[in-house]
């Protein structure tokens, strides 16, 4: 592999947050590689959700570096709208615009970020809906839509920008288990078509028949990181074989 291809479009080093007397994130390392899925897992509580919140500053690190694409994120007078662009993130909460069409909701980061016009706003959202299995749906209003039709929505927004990477932050948590399916299914094709993914959750058998990289923080700090196989089948740490263990046995 070469040097260019082997560089992570994503590295956060030694990444610290804290929340006044609260030391969150402890010292943590990631790496992601093009079209790779790294797949966070760990306890409720342990900073899953504020170190990817922070590697698009929607919390701004207490120390340490992030890199994306070449570019020094915390860098003074890094334009970090045009960052997060191209970082796209998925939220447990849909935050959909309840006024508005699947289309609407859509189309609009493509007029109000991009300045496209309607028409191409609005074709480029109908790829995005096709996409996620929507194309059918993109007259209907988020209180006409199930909680996994309206996280594909999400996704559709997010996919719409074209984005080099995606965030997601729990996808699957506030739906149903009957609708997980379906949210998941998205999230393998976009995984297939070579999207590069950094992943939240708790959806243990997804991240072992999907990620490249599995890394079980526990109060802040990563514990334990490899491939899938190891993770979940031969855990080294007895702290990770605790958790898979617990979360298995919910299942």
């Amino acid at each position: 592999m070469s040097e260019a291809a082997d560089r992570p479009i994503l590295e956060a080093i030694a990444l610290h947050k804290h929340f006044g007397a609260l030391h969150v994130l402890r010292g943590v390392d990631v790496r992601v590689a093009p079209q790779e899925l790294v797949f966070i897992i760990g306890p409720s509580g342990s900073g899953k959700s504020t170190l990817l919140r922070c590697l698009n500053r929607l919390e701004e690190p207490t120390g340490g570096a992030i890199r994306f694409d070449g570019v020094d994120v915390l860098g003074a007078g890094i334009d970090i709208n045009a960052i997060r662009r191209q970082m796209g993130m998925v939220f447990q909460s849909f935050n959909l615009y309840p006024h508005m069409t699947a289309l609407g909701n859509v189309s609009l980061a493509l007029r109000k970020v991009l300045g496209q016009n309607r028409a191409d706003a609005e074709a480029r959202a109908r790829a995005a809906l096709t996409e996620v299995g929507l194309a059918d749906k993109a007259q209907a209003y988020p209180g006409e839509l199930s909680g996994g039709q309206q996280q594909r929505v999400a996704i559709a927004r997010a996919l719409a920008l074209e984005p080099k990477i995606m965030l997601f932050d729990e996808p699957t948590s506030a739906l149903d288990p009957e609708l997980v399916g379906s949210v998941l299914a998205v999230m393998r094709k976009m995984r297939e078509s070579g999207m590069t993914m950094v992943v939240v959750s708790h959806e243990l058998q997804f991240a072992r028949a999907a990620a490249d990289h599995v890394i079980f923080l526990d109060h802040g700090q990563i514990v334990e990181e490899g491939p899938p196989a190891r993770i979940f089948g031969e855990p080294t740490h007895p702290r990770t074989r605790e958790f898979v263990s617990t979360i298995a046995g919910h299942r």
